[in-house]
């Protein structure tokens, strides 16, 4: 039987218009974490019947990739690490404005805190927040201008001297100024950070997310250091969403959507665990607790009063501005 020319014509037609390719924008220290899933998720969207796809991941500081998706860059989806970031899209209308609801656990499916990377045997004798600004301790960290990871690392400082037994604003903005005054140079990224720390040797502990410590102590430098864990820290939810004016121009929605919701799939929530993010499956989150030790975490909400109050440290003639002197050549 002859097929008519215009049945082939469509069945081209639609072959062509098959979405092949998806790109996630994350920030710096996801990619080892995407690599995998990307390939799980690959694997699942074709068991599935669908055309074979391929997933693109670009990586730099959270907030820097907000911008570059803001001034064009192309995402299908976002892997962020701070609600501002997407809120950022949705303000402009890149995302759309109830993205928070449209997936669980406020669109965040994994979480991590700020804890320190020492190197072997502690030679600082650093165990709490206090001990990053003694004389004679150099700390690594993130620029907040930059980074959610520098950012919720001065968050997780204030949120510290904040709710010590004699804490406030004042002691708080006090402590986190002395912290600032043991980093010898704010790297743009945490992935720069542990550059920084790591290959260059520069600073007697990182501040960084809980993942990242963990990767480096436990897989890529095994004996070389060690995490160790504050007993207060800040609460740390990486929001996901896809681009929706993307997606739409793309004919993308359905991949996007699913490779988002496939992060909360029993094997997106092992790999998450695998690569050190505290997985929102709680019955898999307490059977790893020998890797998540616990630990108070607080929110910013609870410190801050949510981000928009927070962002304002970070904004240019904010908090963190006044307080902050770069240490001169």
């Amino acid at each position: 039987m002859k097929i008519p020319a215009t049945i082939l014509l469509a069945v081209a037609a639609t072959l062509h218009a098959a979405p092949s390719s998806l790109l996630n924008v994350s920030y710096d220290v996801t990619r080892e974490f995407y690599r995998d899933y990307n390939e799980a998720f690959v694997r699942h969207w074709q068991a599935e019947k669908h055309a074979p796809i391929t997933i693109d991941q670009s990586h730099a500081g959270s907030s820097k990739q907000a911008r570059a998706v803001l001034d064009g860059l192309q995402a299908d989806v976002v892997t962020m690490n701070q609600d501002t970031d997407i809120q950022l899209l949705a303000d402009a209308g890149l995302v759309a404005a109830d993205w928070r609801t449209r997936l669980p656990d406020h669109a965040a499916p994994y979480t991590s805190t700020i804890v320190f990377l020492v190197r072997n045997g502690n030679p600082k004798g650093i165990k709490d927040w206090p001990d990053l600004v003694k004389p004679g301790v150099e700390v690594i960290i993130p620029s907040p201008k930059t980074s959610g990871n520098g950012r919720y690392s001065y968050l997780a400082a204030w949120a510290a001297a904040k709710t010590a037994p004699d804490g406030s604003d004042a002691k708080a903005r006090e402590f986190v100024g002395a912290l600032f005054k043991n980093a010898p140079i704010l790297p743009p990224g945490g992935r720069d950070a542990t550059n920084a720390f790591v290959q260059r040797g520069l600073g007697d502990a990182l501040l960084t997310f809980e993942s990242e410590a963990l990767q480096i102590a436990k897989v890529f430098s095994p004996g070389a250091y060690e995490v160790v864990t504050p007993a207060s820290s800040i609460l740390a939810e990486a929001p996901v969403s896809v681009v929706d004016r993307v997606v739409d121009k793309r004919g993308t929605r359905e991949p996007a959507t699913a490779y988002l919701q496939y992060l909360w799939s029993d094997e997106g929530q092992k790999l998450a665990v695998k690569h050190f993010f505290r997985p929102r499956a709680a019955a898999l989150l307490a059977a790893n607790a020998g890797i998540f030790p616990p630990l108070q975490l607080r929110t910013v909400d609870e410190i801050f009063g949510g981000w928009k109050e927070a962002q304002k440290h970070f904004q240019d003639g904010g908090t963190f501005d006044a307080i902050y002197q770069p240490a001169k050549p």
